[in-house]
């Protein structure tokens, strides 16, 4: 029973781990090339 219980925790820290690295990596990078592109957008056009 304890080993049942040891592998569905283990299972669940990887889901876990596996969903934060999906949502978070690379963010810092895409939020610089967004303001990147906006500011590009904003310049007044001559």
């Amino acid at each position: 029973m304890m080993l049942i219980l040891l592998e569905a925790l283990g299972a669940g820290g990887i889901l876990v781990l596996i969903v934060w690295w999906t949502m978070f990596s690379g963010r810092a990078d895409a939020e610089k090339e967004h303001e990147q592109v906006h500011q590009k957008n904003d310049l007044p056009k001559s």
